[in-house]
């Protein structure tokens, strides 16, 4: 569904008078707060249940207003904002002074992208302010990839969904840092690295745990994660005991399953699918949830990086 002008307006007003907004974007739906206000973005952290180690993405409209929320644009910058966005990349620069250092877990560097999606673009213009929003869901949990996976996670606590419908991308965006020589991944997402790399050249890899504030969210060892206990079943080898589910991409399970899940074979299509169908099979009463391991190429690295965080035993 597409939401109306004057239900985007009526959102927008929302933003400026310091509420919550959830919305779509093309990767996940995000949790928006006018990025200047620091009561506002407070609100985010207390309707996530969010630390605030865990910094959150400034999403634009434009290259002008990364400017706003920026105080450095490096050729780097140039070269990936002009060709990528709108799109799942996020940019990790240093911020401006008017960006609260809530938004940024204290740090002087800030996240920001553009993202591709007509309703995020449209509800950031009509609110003429860049717009603060991780992912509209309880922290460490599933990523809402629809409307009414918001509404179940956040309930009460958001002040008013634009409902866009499905996500295309259906994980969050690549997080690339380029106050680093060379630029550093700091969350594998939607965007390859391939492609940032044909541009700019050889990147970092993704660095180890921080012990602080993390330069990116999505970094806690334990993240996406269902409430039913999901495991990697290398090889089809699944629990033994209790009422199961099984995500398959090329082998079935070594044994009998309540249920088995068919996923797209190629990393983009599985993305897309992955967390609408990890709610829906958190929803079905399973003891546990085995999810076989795609390749373990380059191409299938955000995808990996979801599952091992997902069942990830850390806290």
């Amino acid at each position: 569904m597409t939401p109306t002008q004057a239900e985007i307006r009526r959102a927008a007003s929302l933003l400026r008078a310091g509420k919550l907004v959830a919305f779509p974007t093309e990767t996940v739906y995000g949790l928006g707060a006018n990025a200047f206000d620091a009561a506002a973005v407070a609100r985010i952290f207390e309707a996530k249940g969010r630390p605030r180690s865990s910094p959150v993405i400034v999403h634009v409209n434009s290259m002008e207003m990364a400017k706003l929320v920026v105080r450095e644009w490096p050729p780097s910058a140039q070269t990936l904002a002009s060709t990528l966005w709108p799109g799942p990349l996020t940019l990790v620069l240093h911020k401006q002074p008017s960006i609260p250092d809530l938004v940024t877990a204290g740090l002087d560097t800030v996240g920001v992208r553009m993202p591709a999606h007509p309703i995020a673009l449209a509800l950031i213009d009509a609110a003429q302010v860049p717009v603060a929003a991780p992912s509209a869901n309880r922290f460490t949990e599933l990523s809402p990839t629809i409307a009414e996976h918001v509404r179940e996670s956040l309930g009460d606590r958001v002040d008013y969904i634009l409902d866009g419908g499905p996500c295309i991308v259906g994980i969050e965006s690549t997080v690339l840092s380029v106050v680093t020589e060379p630029p550093t991944l700091l969350r594998p997402g939607g965007l390859p690295r391939q492609q940032i790399e044909g541009l700019i050249g050889p990147i970092s890899g993704q660095p180890a745990q921080f012990p602080g504030p993390h330069p990116s969210p999505g970094m806690h060892p334990r993240h996406y994660s269902p409430r039913t206990y999901l495991v990697l079943a290398p090889d089809g080898v699944v629990p033994t005991s209790g009422r199961g589910a099984y995500i398959q991409v090329r082998h079935p399970p070594a044994g009998s399953m309540a249920k088995c899940v068919q996923m797209p074979a190629d990393p983009a299509g599985y993305a897309t699918h992955l967390y609408f169908i990890l709610h829906q099979l958190d929803s079905e009463g399973f003891d546990w949830i085995a999810v076989e391991p795609p390749p373990s190429s380059a191409e299938w690295e955000a995808v990996l990086d979801r599952l091992r965080r997902a069942a990830s035993e850390s806290h």
